[in-house]
C-alpha cells in the first residue's frame, strides 16, 4: 500500500501537475509531477481516492482515462511517457516500472464483445437515447503490474494480466495473458521468448 508524507518545511516538496491543480481526490507523492495539459481530461472517478502516484514519479504527457469506479495504484520511482491508463476499476502499479511511448493499459474491453450487445450499446450511448436504454454489463478485471518491470513503446497490456516483477515487455508487444517474472516477452499476441 502505497502511504504519502505530509509537507514538511524540511522535507520534499508534494508532487504536482504543471498545468493546474490536480482533482481533489487524487494524491501525489513527494516530488513526483504530472506534465501534459491533456493529463485529466477524461478523469471522472468519483472514489475517494481514485488515483495515488507514489514518490519520485515522472508523468510524462499519462493521460489518466479512469471511469467513475476507477482506482488506479502507482508505486515509486516510477517514469510514464505518453502512456493511455484506461480504468474502470482497478489498475496497481509496482514500484520502479517504466512506460514506453504510447503505452496502453486497459482493465476493460470498454464495449460489449457480443453482436446483440454491440448494438444494444451503441443505442444506449447514443445522445438520442437520453438515458432510455441501460448499456450492457461490460466484463473488467484488474490490471497488475509489479515491481521493476520495462514496458517498451506501443505495447498494449489488456484486462487481467498480471506482469511478474522484473518482466522485460518488448516494443509493439500485445499482452493478453499474465506474464510470470523475469520473463521477456514479444510480439501478437505476446509470447515468453526468455528469462532475464
Amino acid at each position: 500500500m502505497i502511504t504519502l508524507q505530509q509537507n514538511t518545511s524540511e522535507a520534499p516538496k508534494l508532487g504536482f501537475w504543471t498545468d493546474g491543480d490536480v482533482p481533489p481526490n487524487v494524491r501525489v507523492g513527494l516530488n513526483s509531477v504530472i506534465m501534459a495539459s491533456h493529463s485529466f481530461k477524461r478523469y471522472r472517478s468519483r472514489a475517494e481516492c481514485g488515483l495515488i502516484i507514489g514518490d519520485h514519479c515522472t508523468m510524462d504527457g499519462v493521460h489518466f482515462s479512469i471511469g467513475p469506479n476507477g482506482h488506479v495504484r502507482i508505486g515509486h520511482h516510477c517514469y510514464f511517457t505518453n502512456a493511455l491508463l484506461l480504468c474502470e476499476e482497478f489498475l496497481e502499479i509496482g514500484n520502479y516500472v517504466v512506460l514506453g511511448w504510447n503505452v496502453t493499459l486497459a482493465d476493460s474491453d470498454f464495449h460489449p464483445v457480443a453482436p446483440a450487445e454491440r448494438l444494444v450499446d451503441v443505442i444506449a450511448c447514443s445522445p438520442l437515447n437520453a438515458g432510455q436504454t441501460r448499456r450492457p454489463r461490460i466484463a473488467c478485471h484488474p490490471v497488475i503490474i509489479e515491481d521493476d518491470v520495462w514496458i517498451g513503446p506501443n505495447a498494449t497490456i489488456l484486462k487481467g494480466v498480471r506482469i511478474g516483477e522484473g518482466a522485460f515487455i518488448e516494443p509493439g508487444a500485445m499482452v493478453t495473458r499474465s506474464v510470470p517474472p523475469r520473463a521477456r516477452v514479444i510480439g501478437n499476441p505476446a509470447k515468453v521468448i526468455g528469462h532475464i
